[in-house]
């Protein structure tokens, strides 16, 4: 997805408060979890910015498709596991208290038929009384075609403007980056072309009871998106069964 400006993804993103947004989730987790949170796996972890601010509280361990990715975030936690793996079939042999998916990484998938795998595959690894947590993208009311928007950092070696216009054709959004990346070497230029869903709410609700989940959402979540919350039933809970 960030192929091109995996180099520059986190001076992009350098306005994003993970720290506050770690906490906001740290409270969330103990609101709605029926176990002790001690064990964490980040799915589509990027480069590892939330785990930054998780593992002092949990252990950790990340996952990521991209392998440049991975190794940013290798090199920024060496004392943490991370996976290369595909979040809707991946199968790393355990289970964790929570497994979390953040900043709208979900909608990469392309239907409801792979957003119910990548929900189900996480919820595999989650332990009875544990929490499934999905951050979304904007909903298809949220979302404004032709939407003109752009980032810029000024830093006294890196200068960066990305500008995206964006696209809508049903629920699938269609967003184009253009970048323009200037160091002391010289400036360069690139597109990236990132499609991503519009899930409903009732598509989250269903996609996470489908996993036997009991689902609920926070409308505010980490960054004003909201957040989807998944338990997953503990055997001797009232009517509920573990998940397979």
């Amino acid at each position: 997805m960030f192929t091109k400006s995996v180099a520059w993804y986190d001076a992009v993103y350098s306005w994003k408060n993970y720290e506050r947004e770690a906490h906001r989730l740290r409270l969330l987790m103990d609101q709605h979890a029926r176990r002790p949170i001690t064990t964490l796996l980040d799915v589509a972890c990027g480069t590892g910015q939330h785990i930054t601010h998780l593992k002092p509280h949990y252990t950790v361990e990340g996952l990521d498709l991209d392998l440049a990715m991975l190794n940013l975030a290798r090199r920024r936690h060496p004392d943490v596991t991370f996976h290369q793996g595909d979040m809707r079939a991946f199968d790393l042999g355990r289970r964790f208290d929570a497994v979390t998916c953040l900043f709208a990484s979900v909608a990469y998938c392309r239907s409801t038929v792979e957003l119910a795998q990548t929900v189900g595959c996480m919820a595999k690894h989650v332990n009875p009384g544990g929490l499934v947590i999905v951050e979304p993208f904007l909903g298809p009311e949220q979302f404004k075609p032709g939407y003109l928007g752009a980032i810029f950092v000024d830093r006294p070696d890196l200068k960066i403007a990305r500008i995206h216009t964006s696209s809508v054709s049903g629920q699938a959004a269609a967003i184009l980056f253009h970048y323009l990346v200037g160091t002391p070497d010289g400036v360069e230029h690139f597109t990236e072309r990132h499609e991503m869903t519009m899930f409903t709410r009732d598509e989250y609700l269903v996609a996470l009871e489908a996993a036997g989940l009991r689902a609920a959402r926070d409308d505010e979540g980490l960054m004003g998106r909201g957040l989807y919350i998944g338990v997953r039933p503990s055997p001797d809970a009232a009517g509920g069964r573990p998940v397979d």
